[in-house]
């Protein structure tokens, strides 16, 4: 019997045609951190970008919000936060998770949001600053962008 080098293969494992088992997986699932106190926010976020590919985790307040990001060994790849929670309703949460992540790219969502709080936001490093209400698929399609502006 031939051997897979002399019959014009690589030396290497053997594969089968549709067999991927063989293939190093060289990036990880993009997973995104939502931080709403607004269920159904959360809920229609989550669903729109775990059909588009990403994971995601749900916080309903800062203090989850801040837990994950500094228990979650795989981490982020993007945070979209909700500027107004029980326990955060200024910059200081934002201004905690550049602390925490400098590089990590925050969208972040409000309906109260000022034009100095919006330039404020942008300042401190936020990726980009959404009104509510807002579409999902527009936020969805901004997550991509910051995603891959990383």
């Amino acid at each position: 019997m031939q051997s897979p080098e002399s019959a014009g293969f690589a030396a290497g494992p053997m594969t089968v045609p549709g067999d991927l088992s063989h293939m190093v997986r060289t990036s990880e699932v993009p997973r995104v951190l939502v931080v709403d106190d607004e269920p159904l926010i959360r809920w229609s976020l989550a669903e729109t970008l775990a059909d588009q590919g990403y994971v995601v985790e749900e916080a309903g307040d800062g203090r989850s919000a801040l837990r994950a990001l500094s228990e979650t060994s795989a981490g982020f790849d993007v945070v979209v936060l909700d500027l107004r929670l029980p326990d955060s309703n200024d910059l200081r949460l934002l201004s905690s998770i550049r602390g925490l992540r400098p590089a990590l790219p925050v969208i972040l969502m409000t309906a109260y949001g000022t034009p100095d709080v919006i330039q404020r936001a942008i300042d401190m490093g936020a990726f980009r600053v959404v009104h509510k209400p807002f579409e999902v698929h527009d936020l969805a399609a901004l997550v991509a962008q910051a995603h891959t502006s990383r």
